[in-house]
C-alpha cells in the first residue's frame, strides 16, 4: 500500500510538472493573457475585458519572453502588422509597461489629425457619423460620439470623440520611422498614443508582443474578477468570445 501511494504521488507531481511546461510554452510561444485597464480603446475593448494576444503574429524578440532576457537582438519570424490590427506592445520609454492600442501608420507613413479626423500619407480617413455611445459613468448615462472610420485596407472600425476640437484632434504631421508603426486608440480624446511623442511616439517592431484576437471574459467596471458570487450581475456574458476586430 505504501509503494502505491508513493507511486501515485510521483504520478501526480509528472501531471503537474507536464501541466505547467505545456502552459509555459503555450504562453511564451502561442498565446497570452491580457485584461484591459483603462478606456483607451473603447468601444472595441471595455475596462474588465480579458482577451489572448497571439505571440506568433509578429514573430518574435525579447520581449516575447517572461522577463525579456537578452538571448538575440531584433525579431524572429518577424513580420509588419497590417492597418487596423489591435496590437499589445512594450511601451518604448517604459519597457516593462505593456500597452494596446490600434495599427494605424506604417513604415514610411505621414500621419496627421486635422479636425479629428485622420490622413494619411495626406489623404483622409474616411469616417461616417453613427449612432452615440451609451456610457454608464457614476451611474448616470453619458452620450460620446462615434464614427465608423474605415482604412485604406478596408479593415472598419467605431472611434469615439469626446471633445469638439481636443487637443490631439489638430496635430502636425507624423513621419513614421522604418522598422516603427504608428497607433491609436479608438477613444480618440482619452488615449496616450502615437500622437504623444513624450510618452509613446512611433513603436519600434521589436517591441510588439502580439495580435489581439479574442475576449474570454469580461466583468463591468470596478468589479473584482475573483468575487464569484457577483459573476451573476457583474460578468458581461455578451462579450464572451467576442474577436477582437
Amino acid at each position: 500500500m505504501a509503494e502505491d501511494n508513493k507511486g501515485g504521488l510521483g504520478e501526480t507531481v509528472r501531471v503537474v510538472i507536464h501541466a505547467l511546461l505545456i502552459a509555459f510554452v503555450i504562453r511564451t510561444f502561442l498565446f497570452q493573457p491580457f485584461n484591459i485597464p483603462s478606456g483607451s480603446m473603447k468601444e472595441t475593448l471595455l475596462v474588465g475585458d480579458y482577451l489572448f494576444v497571439s505571440k506568433f503574429s509578429y514573430g518574435y524578440s525579447k520581449y516575447s519572453f517572461p522577463f525579456s532576457p537578452n538571448l538575440f537582438e531584433g525579431r524572429i519570424m518577424g513580420s509588419v502588422p497590417n492597418r487596423g490590427d489591435v496590437v499589445v506592445f512594450r511601451l518604448p520609454r517604459e519597457p516593462d509597461v505593456d500597452y494596446i492600442k490600434r495599427v494605424i501608420g506604417l513604415p514610411g507613413d505621414r500621419i496627421q489629425m486635422i479636425g479629428g479626423q485622420v490622413h494619411i500619407n495626406g489623404t483622409a480617413v474616411p469616417r461616417e457619423r453613427i449612432d452615440d455611445f451609451m456610457d454608464n459613468e457614476d451611474g448616470r448615462q453619458v452620450r460620446t460620439r462615434r464614427y465608423r472610420e474605415t482604412l485604406p485596407n478596408g479593415v472598419s472600425y467605431t472611434t469615439l470623440d469626446l471633445y469638439e476640437n481636443g487637443f490631439y484632434d489638430n496635430t502636425p504631421v507624423y513621419e513614421v520611422p522604418q522598422g516603427h508603426v504608428f497607433v491609436m486608440g479608438d477613444n480618440r480624446d482619452n488615449s496616450t498614443d502615437s500622437r504623444v511623442l513624450s510618452q509613446v511616439g512611433p513603436i519600434p517592431l521589436d517591441h510588439l508582443i502580439g495580435r489581439a484576437q479574442v475576449l474570454f471574459f469580461s466583468i463591468e467596471e470596478g468589479e473584482r474578477a475573483w468575487a464569484f458570487w457577483r459573476w451573476p450581475w457583474s460578468i458581461r456574458w455578451t462579450r464572451f468570445g467576442t474577436l477582437v476586430r
